[in-house]
């Protein structure tokens, strides 16, 4: 039986790859976007496979009735892929509330509340996946970038919590954790209003590197998309895919030096108990 897929973002880089893979898997695509009218070329490649949908996946209604009607037309959501996003740069002090708040709607708020509303329905069916687009950046961190990685670290908190809650309902989640691949994330980038204070720090050098990485990132979105549909066809899908040697070094370089600072202080932690 063909699986449906509900896509968030599915106009472009990895929602346009994950929609493109699962049609050429036999399967139905629900792709939605804040423009529906950006995945007409989506849709006209394969009419009969793809629906495009509006959605802005910080507006709880929407999501209610998207997936109330999409369960009313094909009686089910197999894959929902949490995509939509966007990035941001600035040095902590210089990103606002409001910005802050804004990318959390996006990446926290707004999968969150897609997640619930498919969730009764992938319950009862005691089947389906759920995958959330991630970043390196959701296992670490670097200058320019917290508020981004707040939001991503928060969206792996609640997936690792969320695959203990519904694993035995049999359903799956995929925690997706990219390194830098050629989509138009770089390209549509928020910053922050700079502090001249930090123009020569690392934070300047991160605006710097986006600008010129932007168009040159080594990672493929279509083979992307490949290695996702392995690890959620593979019997036991893992918690977390980085995608990328960029990703894999980073972040095993990152699990090696927290092991080494829990070593050096682990003395100190460990005589906090109260003396018996």
């Amino acid at each position: 039986m063909s699986k449906v897929w509900l896509i968030t973002g599915a106009n472009s880089g990895f929602g346009l790859a994950f929609a493109e893979a699962a049609v050429a898997a036999g399967d139905i695509v629900v792709a939605t976007a804040r423009r529906p009218e950006t995945l007409d070329d989506l849709v006209a490649a394969h009419p009969e496979r793809v629906e495009a949908v509006r959605l802005d996946v910080t507006d709880a209604g929407g999501i209610e009735t998207v997936v109330a009607d999409l369960i009313a037309r094909h009686g089910r959501v197999d894959v929902l892929v949490n995509n939509a996003g966007r990035s941001h740069v600035g040095a902590m002090e210089e990103t606002s509330d409001a910005e802050l708040r804004s990318l959390f709607e996006v990446h926290v708020f707004g999968p969150a509340a897609l997640v619930r509303a498919v969730l009764p329905h992938m319950r009862a069916r005691r089947s389906g996946a759920i995958v959330q687009l991630s970043s390196m950046g959701g296992q670490m961190s670097f200058a320019g970038f917290s508020a981004y990685s707040g939001t991503k670290f928060a969206l792996e908190g609640m997936s690792e919590a969320l695959a203990d809650e519904v694993r035995s309902f049999g359903i799956k989640v995929l925690v997706v954790e990219p390194g830098a691949f050629r989509t138009g994330l770089f390209g549509g980038i928020s910053a922050s209003a700079e502090i001249d204070a930090y123009a020569d720090t690392a934070v300047g050098t991160t605006r710097q590197m986006i600008g010129a990485a932007d168009g040159q990132q080594p990672g493929d979105p279509a083979k992307a998309a490949a290695a996702v549909i392995a690890a959620l066809d593979a019997e036991v899908t893992p918690l977390r895919l980085p995608l990328g040697a960029d990703a894999i070094d980073a972040v095993l370089g990152h699990l090696d030096g927290v092991r080494a600072e829990i070593a050096t202080w682990e003395k100190v932690g460990r005589d906090t108990t109260f003396d018996s």
